[in-house]
């Protein structure tokens, strides 16, 4: 598209900005309307005739950009029209696929049978190794064609490769168990929040099993199971309490009268968001290794041989690699030692999952600001300070890469299976979404961390933590903080943890 860099790096950021927004959309159509199934279908064929224009634009005459014999290329207005359209159809289709897909997954397993539950615990394991893989392929091949052969077979492939996943999709139909939509979940939870307020000064009877509830087995909320009715958070059990004024004409006014399970979702999401909180500190964590880290090995030797160097860049791929090698590690050596010693069936709860995780994590940036140490020290022992390459291999940061990938394993995933365990059942992919939400939030935190130090660091005229010559900066320091937010973080969790109430449904009598 032939853009300046400031022009490309925006329009990558409200790019990757806008993939995790449309997942709220998505979630939100999955629970209220149509289904996890019907979202999947109709958003995976919007994917693929994203991934189809993106394609014709990088390989039809006419639609791709002509270049010069210095490979220089010049669009016009529509070619940079179609190029965008097919980019933002990805966005608009991914946000139907990232909140439902490992939802719809784990729907396929019965929760009222114990076998079926163990194996869903593995499901979320081996649903994260199956996109790190998808991410090894497209980080090593689908570079290299796309570098070597050309942008048209480079975005062919994966065209190809989504269209026959669609068909892959399709051919289970009649396997699939099916969770049906709840209606708008936003509706549910505030008739709730106006219910209690309405009935701010009626008070709440110690009997719970006399606050209103459906006669049927089946919830009122279509898709999903009563919920037990919990102590926590009992303001809003006001919702439930019934009174002379909350029929209208014989039936019941929602905006007046909820029921517990209705009132139950709303505590189960706001028990969740100082869990989902703490995810924050953690992907600004993770997000080092697209920024920082890229930083610090652009410093280092970037020889593989004498005649070819690995972009900084490239060393991600670690991060993959060490997903893919700790989750059969975790399903299938720590899961059975750590059953027969804590007598979970998952061996740890979901909780404690994330929380060795986060304690990973601070690891991660330790060895990454042990590292920077040693690197400056090199610079100040030799001079090395107008020095693009110091003479230290980059392959010395394969370790802190492959911590965070340790940690990833531990926290992300638990997360999965925490946030869909954890949700009410008609508000699954909608909690998948605030999830995902935490990514974005912590490169938004990392981005706003850098300009802070940068802006504090550098009010008396000194070059700063991370200065455009880091041989002259303190990018350790950096992620001593990253390290030291990291244990506050992980202080928090623990006192959230300590008092977070896990949700109860009851299960339909057979």
């Amino acid at each position: 598209m032939n853009e300046s860099s400031v022009v490309a790096v925006n329009n990558v950021t409200n790019w990757s900005g806008t993939c995790y927004v449309t997942p709220l959309l998505g979630a939100f159509l999955a629970d209220a309307y149509l289904g996890r199934y019907w979202t999947i279908a109709a958003f995976s064929i919007i994917y693929v005739f994203g991934m189809t224009v993106l394609t014709l634009s990088a390989s039809v005459h006419g639609l791709k950009p002509p270049c010069d014999d210095n490979n220089s290329c010049h669009p016009k207005g529509i070619q940079i029209g179609i190029f965008y359209l097919g980019l933002y159809l990805i966005a608009l289709g991914t946000g139907g696929i990232k909140p439902c897909v490992s939802s719809f997954g784990a729907d396929q397993f019965d929760d009222s049978d114990e076998t079926e539950k163990k194996k869903k615990s593995s499901f979320f394991n081996w649903f994260y190794f199956s996109i790190n893989i998808g991410a090894l392929v497209a980080s090593t091949v689908l570079v290299w064609i796309q570098t070597n052969v050309g942008w048209g077979w480079g975005f062919g492939i994966p065209a190809v490769a989504m269209a026959i996943a669609v068909v892959s999709f399709f051919s289970g139909t009649k396997l699939y168990r099916n969770q049906k939509p709840g209606g708008s979940p936003f509706t549910r939870i505030f008739q709730v929040i106006v219910a209690s307020f309405r009935k701010f000064k009626v008070k709440v009877p110690r009997d719970s099993s006399v606050l209103f509830e459906t006669n049927d087995e089946e919830s009122a909320v279509q898709g999903s199971r009563k919920l037990v009715h919990t102590e926590q958070l009992s303001f809003f059990d006001k919702a439930a309490v019934e009174t002379q004024s909350d029929t209208i004409k014989g039936s019941v006014n929602p905006w007046s009268l909820c029921t517990v399970t209705q009132v139950e979702e709303l505590k189960s999401i706001i028990r969740l968001l100082p869990i989902w909180a703490t995810g924050i500190i953690f992907s600004s964590v993770y997000s080092q290794m697209g920024t920082l880290f890229v930083l610090q090995g652009n410093t280092m030797d970037l020889h593989m041989t004498n005649s070819f160097e690995i972009p900084s860049a490239s060393l991600s791929l670690f991060d993959t690699i060490s997903v893919i090698f700790w989750v059969p590690v975790y399903d299938c050596v720590i899961v059975p030692l750590a059953r027969r010693i804590t007598g979970h069936r998952n061996g740890f709860t979901q909780l404690q999952r994330i929380a060795v995780g986060l304690v990973i994590s601070i690891f991660a940036m330790l060895i990454a600001g042990t590292l920077e140490m040693v690197r400056l020290r090199n610079v100040r022992q030799h001079n090395y300070y107008e020095m693009k390459h110091i003479p230290m291999s980059i392959f010395w940061q394969v370790p802190q890469y492959f911590v965070i990938g340790c940690a990833e394993v531990f926290t992300f995933i638990g997360q999965l299976e925490f946030f869909y365990e954890q949700a009410p059942d008609a508000m699954r992919s909608l909690c998948s979404a605030l999830s995902l939400i935490t990514t974005a939030l912590g490169n938004y935190l990392s981005t706003l961390l850098v300009n802070i130090v940068t802006d504090m660091s550098t009010r008396q005229g000194g070059p700063g933590w991370i200065p455009d010559n880091l041989n002259y900066g303190h990018l350790h320091y950096f992620f001593w903080l990253l390290a030291v937010l990291s244990v506050l973080n992980f202080g928090f969790f623990l006192f959230v943890a300590k008092f977070y109430t896990y949700k109860k449904s009851i299960a339909p009598s057979s």
